[in-house]
């Protein structure tokens, strides 16, 4: 059992991708504001703080913006880091926008995500209290938020966060009667970020142009969101990617992907 990422390192794609990222339009979106050179806290840290708090800014309530660092946090309490819960609350209670304090609280409380995305590696990863961001690294978290919020002034606005792929029919639980929704034993986990109203959004802030496994994922998110069954997935037409740290769009037509490649991909790497 794998989530999307994990799978996506599992296996072996064809040279150049099933996706190639080139077959991307790209669109800059200049703002004229240049970024500190030297963040102190992990690129990881930084890429959900950015993609939370835009949540947030953006009318999302906070423990739905928020709500894989306190899953994360349930489970790191449950595997004996006492007051995990507690800690990640008052970090939460702790963020109101996009003020310094609040940027703080957010590097914080998603230390505890590791725990719900990848506990095997949560016991080594740094925690909330190793995890100080310094002045240029909030400087540039706020330009990063501020421009993710521009881009969705223009791409927007939001129809869904945080999207999953569970089956349509809510009353049925999960994997009843094998009923995965769009996962599959194989890959039983995986969350996306952003859905506008014919789009499928992936936020990053690296600092490198989008690389293959990148557009895998954007592309596997579509297919499950076909495969769940949910209404929201019917009307998505199109692949995006975001980077606020480039200020970049990428965006491609799930048309232009041929049937073939949507096949294998069904077939071979998420299982169906």
């Amino acid at each position: 059992m794998s989530s999307v990422t994990s799978r996506i390192n599992d296996i072996q794609q064809p040279k150049g991708g099933y996706i190639k990222p080139s077959e991307f339009e790209v669109i800059e979106m200049n703002d004229g504001v240049v970024l500190n050179p030297e963040e102190n806290v992990h690129s990881s840290i930084v890429g959900m703080v950015v993609d939370y708090l835009t949540r947030l800014c953006m009318g999302a309530d906070i423990f739905d913006a928020f709500k894989i660092s306190i899953y994360g946090a349930e489970l790191a309490e449950n595997l004996g880091r006492k007051k995990s819960v507690k800690i990640a609350r008052d970090l939460l209670m702790g963020i109101e926008g996009l003020d310094d304090a609040s940027v703080v609280n957010a590097c914080k409380l998603v230390t505890f995500d590791v725990w719900y995305r990848n506990p095997m590696g949560a016991m080594s990863a740094k925690g909330y209290s190793e995890t100080n961001p310094d002045a240029s690294t909030i400087q540039n978290i706020q330009t990063l938020v501020k421009r993710s919020i521009s881009f969705f002034e223009k791409y927007g606005p939001i129809t869904s966060d945080g999207f999953t792929f569970e089956p349509a029919d809510k009353k049925q639980k999960r994997k009843k009667k094998g009923n995965y929704g769009g996962y599959t034993p194989v890959v039983d986990s995986g969350d996306g970020d952003f859905l506008t109203e014919d789009t499928l959004w992936d936020f990053k802030v690296s600092k490198s142009k989008p690389r293959s496994r990148h557009t895998l994922q954007l592309l596997m998110y579509w297919i499950m969101g076909q495969h769940s069954g949910q209404e929201k997935f019917k009307k998505i037409t199109r692949l995006g990617i975001f980077n606020p740290r480039l200020n970049m769009v990428y965006l491609l037509d799930v048309k232009n992907v041929s049937e073939e490649t949507i096949k294998v991909i069904e077939e071979d790497v998420i299982c169906y």
